[in-house]
């Protein structure tokens, strides 16, 4: 790209935007166009737009470089290290809300940059109206989720899985969504560079199968769902066979709902009406 001139104004009407898009497209960017438009919109100033467009075309996520990602409606605030929300885990809160549109308690587990709490949240009611919590093992996505839940007057937890939660949750969850690593140790060398080398492992590796973590959710989930209460696990279509019998097998119910369109898989546990 281009120098820019210190003295020019950070807008989109000013910048170089056909420089930009050239940069971008010869990174391999396949929307450049687009791409660039969300880059000059954050840029404030030229010398933070140049940088900014060589953290694009050395690989970096657009939604890292731009600091947000749209998800569900909302804007969400993501970091380096923290895992960028998938457009396809839209379809896992639409579930959700599709199978308990009353739920007064929410738990995002595993909740990265807590986008997934709080589309619950936002979907559901207005603020204060559900209790949130979200939780996550990583102190980068804990601080980067607090951003995001904060207007639901949500709270985030650090620690593994259920250890991290409050005992004041058990047996009252109406809602506990799941967005844990599915992808199987062997095959996390094959993911797009973008994951691979800009999202924390954590996020990505669910173990020989894949289905580690998934597993270990299932088997806790029954004490802290309330009467009722649905589980929602984001997987695989060819693991989906097997998260099934891991739900099943803790004494929830389940059944599996697909998007072709998104290219979602996911699971969903219901416990026993009381």
């Amino acid at each position: 790209m281009p120098p820019l001139s210190p003295s020019s104004p950070a807008s989109p009407a000013s910048l170089p935007y056909d420089s930009v898009v050239s940069a971008l497209r010869a990174a391999g960017c396949v929307f450049a166009e687009d791409e660039a438009r969300l880059i000059l919109a954050a840029a404030r100033t030229p010398h933070e737009l140049a940088a900014m467009v060589d953290r694009r075309v050395t690989g970096l996520p657009l939604e890292l470089v731009v600091g947000w990602a749209r998800f569900r409606g909302l804007r969400i605030a993501v970091e380096p290290g923290v895992f960028v929300p998938r457009r396809r885990t839209e379809f896992l809160v639409e579930q959700a809300l599709a199978a308990a549109p009353d739920a007064t308690v929410v738990v995002d587990l595993c909740c990265g940059s807590g986008a997934v709490g709080a589309a619950l949240a936002a979907a559901l009611g207005s603020p204060g109206s559900v209790e949130l919590h979200a939780a996550d093992i990583d102190p980068a996505a804990v601080r980067c989720a607090g951003r995001n839940v904060a207007p639901y007057e949500g709270q985030v937890h650090t620690g593994d899985l259920f250890e991290a939660l409050p005992d004041s949750l058990r047996g009252r969850v109406g809602i506990l969504a799941a967005n844990v690593p599915y992808v199987p140790t062997d095959e996390v060398g094959l993911l797009p560079a973008e994951a691979r080398d800009h999202e924390p492992l954590v996020a990505l590796d669910g173990g020989p199968d894949g289905l580690d973590v998934l597993r270990r959710v299932a088997a806790g989930a029954h004490d802290w769902l309330a009467p009722g209460g649905c589980l929602l696990i984001e997987t695989s279509e060819r693991q989906a066979p097997t998260a099934l019998e891991a739900f099943t097998g803790t004494g929830l119910s389940a059944r599996l709902v697909v998007s072709e369109e998104l290219y979602a898989n996911v699971v969903i546990g219901r416990a026993p009406a009381r």
